[in-house]
């Protein structure tokens, strides 16, 4: 299937004409995703868990049908490992408040790498705060990497929690997670992988990956915004952590004074849910698994070859990216050289091409890089090389203006 064919499926390309390069932010929905929601809510919507009447017996099972896609879509061994959020981010700060705060101790270290996003940096400052533990972090080097080197170096025998993205959400690289994974499991640690970066975009196996906690927003791979998800190990979060939040269908047995709580993932899922979300987030899988994952992958890494081949040719534009693409996905981050990204990305909106400019919510790694922002292209299965030709278009179009206010400067 090509990217042309699978664009028409995206209304929003029929009413907007755009060359729409920032999915990394948030991807576009296809028709097939907004029916099924549509349709859920026409036929089945009712408070799912609360009902003995059919309508809500049935949105129950759209529910469950839900996790139990997801749990077979990243490979968990039961849907009962699934916890659903209403993003990364709450997913992250979840596994930060309650495994964080409930395990770590004072002296031990968390160790997260500089490229984090910030939903996976500040939960951490502030649990080794409370905690009196140390937050560490990995490093990498001239091309982006994080190496062997500072792997061994800064996951030690007092690293009890490693928290790292699979793929960085500014420079589009994926980490070495089986090493880092293996690493820490030597030493005794705990892994939460952040695949926000990830999960839209390539295989993921979280068994086979080995991670305790996996984390990822559906907003980013075609679903409606305000659902996302947790994976956890079972016996982590039935015997290891604790519920952040308290509500109902979360509970038990409630006293006045005591209260139990229900077994994962109920545990974890307090009041009533974004059940059209999960509902979405499960025709969003559909639609992926219809393209292939394979596709999906192969599609992405000719479109990315393909911009970092014709962004390139383009002398007054510095690219931070890798060497090679095969640590690489979808993701370019730029600048025109002298120009403030806001700039860049205004003149390129006026061209009708949609990037994002700033910090991209990971303001250590743009203060380690040195750099005042970037503007990022992030490409996703709908985007076709005459979206990257706007963009090489749009591009030279704003040097050309920069260059007249250069002179009138001068």
């Amino acid at each position: 299937m090509s990217p042309e064919t699978i664009r028409k499926d995206f209304k929003i390309f029929e009413n907007r004409d755009i060359a729409y390069l920032d999915s990394g932010a948030t991807s576009q929905r296809p028709y097939q995703v907004l029916k099924a929601v549509e349709e859920y809510y026409n036929k089945n919507n009712a408070n799912p868990h609360r009902g003995t009447y059919d309508l809500s017996i049935d949105s129950t099972a759209e529910y469950d049908k839900a996790r139990a896609k997801v749990a077979k879509f990243i490979n968990a061994k039961r849907p009962e490992e699934i916890v659903f959020t209403k993003n990364a981010t709450e997913s992250l700060n979840l596994v930060a408040n309650s495994y964080g705060l409930e395990n770590l101790q004072e002296g031990d270290n968390v160790v997260i790498s500089i490229m984090e996003h910030h939903s996976n940096l500040v939960p951490w400052q502030k649990v080794t705060k409370i905690k009196n533990a140390k937050l560490e972090y990995m490093y990498i080097n001239e091309n982006y990497e994080i190496t062997d080197e500072e792997i061994n170096k800064k996951i030690t025998e007092k690293t009890k929690i490693v928290s790292i993205t699979e793929i960085s959400n500014v420079l589009g690289v994926k980490t070495p997670l089986e090493k880092i994974i293996k690493r820490a499991h030597d030493v005794g640690a705990v892994v939460i992988v952040d695949g926000a970066q990830s999960v839209p975009h390539i295989k993921v196996d979280v068994q086979k990956m080995d991670a305790d906690f996996f984390v990822f927003s559906g907003h980013k791979l075609m679903s409606p915004m305000g659902i996302g998800v947790l994976y956890g190990k079972y016996e982590l979060l039935d015997k290891k952590m604790t519920p952040f939040l308290m509500g109902g269908d979360m509970i038990e047995y409630v006293y006045e004074q005591e209260t139990t709580f229900a077994k994962p993932p109920s545990k974890f899922e307090a009041g009533t849910q974004n059940i059209g979300g999960a509902v979405g987030l499960a025709a969003a899988i559909d639609y992926l698994e219809n393209i292939g994952m394979d596709n999906v992958e192969k599609i992405e890494n000719e479109l990315l070859e393909y911009a970092k081949t014709e962004m390139g040719k383009l002398d007054f534009v510095d690219i931070y990216a890798t060497k090679t693409n095969e640590n690489q996905i979808g993701v370019l981050s730029f600048n025109i050289k002298d120009v403030h990204p806001h700039d860049t990305a205004t003149i390129l909106s006026s061209c009708n091409v949609c990037v994002r400019a700033g910090d991209h919510c990971a303001q250590p790694l743009i203060r380690f890089l040195n750099l005042p922002a970037t503007c990022r292209a992030s490409m996703y299965i709908y985007n076709t090389k005459e979206d990257i030709d706007r963009l090489i278009m749009a591009l030279n179009k704003a040097n050309d203006m920069f260059k007249k206010w250069r002179k009138v400067k001068k």
